[in-house]
């Protein structure tokens, strides 16, 4: 089965697409934002009301598609202590409860999908608003991480390098991790490769300087994320679609680019990969990226070239830059994130500044237009 991008003449921000079964009703989308909001004395991984509340109120402001926080395939593969996960029954129940009022209280169908993760070398570290900046040592919480090398990021702590049997061990994770999800009720999966995370470990030559099967060439470094796509792939049904997340540039000399990047979208989607969620860095520390508005675009326009449909993301708020984007076919999807935050109806708001009939959820009609 392969996915299809819906097209009337030229599509815009709420024209629908389609990705394999999956209809969304348009092409506005919430990328993955990291909470740091679960309580590991209570339960490890488990998603609490913060994430219910979070989620929920971008399914009530209108959005097609939420993709959650990064959810750990084990928890060796937390970013933090504070993260969620995805690798025991009583996580995916929580993520239930979160799925169930996002589809029972959405005006327009929206959808929901998980981003299943492994933070790799990055693990183990303090949640951004702890003032601390560090990786977490085992006195508090912390835990062994695993990397292709035992070079370290930055100043966080060294990690293993992985064996054969680790490799192996991560990749029955995803799987794992995906079987529970698809029983949690998510309708899509999205696998985490970006942001310096263990699989942006071993397809970037800057991380990655293994000389077995897992690192090298080009090939040996798509490895592990190629094999992971296949792992969960196999488990999800036909039906759902598959998201892959990439830094399509890792802002580096000698670093994956743009080019590298629509070769591993090609080989992704022969996986089975059915849409590419661009974004970049987080290999290396200190990487120039030079931030500012729709400052990706142009990275998802060109992974775009290797015939994947595309998400653009990163400093994309304003409805009509966000309409431009894809009725210039740079890309077939805008997801948002810090804009969400700001204000959780963004889309009811876009679609009123853009001219669109847009029905919000009953309880809110008496706000009149946005």
């Amino acid at each position: 089965m392969t996915s299809a991008v819906t097209r009337t003449g030229n599509p815009g921000l709420f024209d629908p697409i389609t990705l394999r079964s999956l209809e969304l009703p348009h092409r506005g989308w919430v990328a993955a934002m990291c909470q740091y909001s679960c309580d590991p004395d209570v339960a490890a991984g488990v998603p609490t009301d913060w994430h219910l509340v979070h989620l929920g109120q971008f399914a009530t402001g209108g959005a097609a598609l939420i993709i959650t926080e990064a959810a750990a395939v084990s928890h060796e593969g937390m970013i933090s202590p504070l993260d969620a996960g995805i690798y025991t029954q009583e996580q995916a129940d929580a993520w239930r409860r979160i799925n169930d009022f996002v589809h029972e209280h959405s005006a327009v169908g929206t959808k929901t999908a998980v981003q299943l993760a492994h933070a790799g070398r990055k693990a183990s570290t303090y949640w951004p608003f702890s003032g601390r900046h560090n990786s977490v040592p085992a006195s508090d919480g912390g835990w062994e991480t695993l990397g292709p090398t035992e070079e370290a990021f930055g100043k966080y702590v060294a990690p293993r390098a992985m064996t054969e049997e680790d490799i192996a061990g991560v990749i029955r994770d995803f799987g794992r991790a995906a079987a529970l999800a698809v029983d949690a009720g998510f309708d899509a999966m999205e696998i985490h490769a970006a942001h310096g995370y263990l699989l942006h470990q071993f397809l970037s030559p800057l991380v990655n300087t293994r000389t077995d099967g897992w690192g090298g060439s080009e090939e040996s470094r798509f490895r592990l994320t190629l094999e992971v796509i296949r792992e969960v792939r196999r488990v999800i049904p036909e039906t759902m679609p598959l998201l892959l997340r990439i830094s399509a540039s890792d802002w580096t000399e000698g670093g994956i680019d743009g080019a590298v990047s629509a070769r591993l979208a090609k080989c992704a989607a022969e996986e089975g990969v059915d849409f590419v969620d661009v974004s970049s860095g987080g290999a290396v520390p200190a990487a120039p990226i030079p931030v500012g508005p729709g400052y990706q675009v142009a990275l998802a326009e060109e992974v775009r070239t290797s015939g994947v449909p595309t998400g653009a993301v990163g400093l994309i708020s304003d409805p009509h830059q966000a309409d431009a984007v894809i009725r210039n076919e740079s890309a077939d999807v805008v997801l948002i994130a810090r804009a969400a935050l700001r204000d959780p109806h963004w889309w009811m708001r876009a679609a009123h500044e853009l001219g669109h009939e847009f029905v919000p959820v009953p309880q809110y009609e008496r706000a009149g237009g946005f």
